[in-house]
This record gives structure tokens, C-alpha cells and sequence, in this order.
């Protein structure tokens, strides 16, 4: 794992790299470029009005995705509150896309991809809140 070796390396972690919050971190960049692939592909559909909700919550997912796993891979110093309402938004974010990407998961199958991804990405925010202290 990429991440995995890149953290443990970092002078202020000693071997402390907190599991959960380094699969957070992988789950955030690859929800990100999921979810900006969906919302590039809702816009190839020939019925973009109708998925214009999708896009907008692809595009937002996205940002607070790669934000959080940018955040979260600082190990200098500490912004522990803010991180954490961090993490807490992506979960919120990741879970929102997710819902609207189910909706119409049957007709487009990269919603069906981003809404597994998503669910993955809330899944794993949920389990890092408990290293970031």
C-alpha cells in the first residue's frame, strides 16, 4: 500500500500509522476519482437533466474527498478538531452521493460503481473517527 509506506516513513509517526485512518485516507482519493468520473459520465448521458443532482453531488463528494484524505495525511503537528469535522462531512457526503447515485444505479452502471464506492468511503470515515483523537 502506497499510502502505507509513504506515512510510516514520516519521522513523527513511528511505526504509529492508525490503520483505520490510513484506509480512510485510500478509500477518500479513490471515492474522489470515482465520483469525478460519474459525474463526467452522467454528462455524456443523452438525459443530463435528469441527473443533474447527480453531478452536483459527485462533484461536491469529490472536493470534500480529496480534502479529507489530504488532511488526513498530515502528520505534522495537529488540527485534530478540524480533521475530525472533516472526516465527519466526507461520511456525510460519501453517504448522500451514495443515495442519489442508487437512484439510478439500474439504467447507469457507473452510478452503480460510485455508489458501492461511496458507501466504502462513509464505511471507512466512520472507522477512522475513532483513531483521530
Amino acid at each position: 500500500m502506497h499510502v502505507r509506506d509513504m506515512i510510516s516513513t514520516h519521522p513523527d509517526v513511528q511505526g504509529n500509522t492508525a490503520e483505520n485512518l490510513l484506509k480512510c485516507i485510500e478509500e477518500c482519493y479513490s471515492c474522489a476519482q470515482t465520483c469525478i468520473a460519474c459525474a463526467d459520465a452522467c454528462l455524456a448521458e443523452p438525459m443530463v437533466d435528469q441527473l443533474r443532482q447527480c453531478i452536483r453531488l459527485n462533484l461536491d463528494c469529490a472536493d470534500i474527498c480529496a480534502a479529507t484524505g489530504a488532511m488526513a495525511s498530515r502528520r505534522t503537528g495537529s488540527n485534530v478538531e478540524v480533521l475530525r469535522a472533516a472526516i465527519q462531512a466526507c461520511a456525510l457526503a460519501c453517504q448522500k452521493c451514495a443515495q442519489e447515485c442508487e437512484q439510478h444505479a439500474e439504467m447507469h452502471e457507473h452510478c452503480r460503481i460510485c455508489a458501492k464506492s461511496c458507501n466504502r468511503c462513509a464505511e471507512s470515515c466512520q472507522a477512522a473517527l475513532n483513531e483521530v483523537q
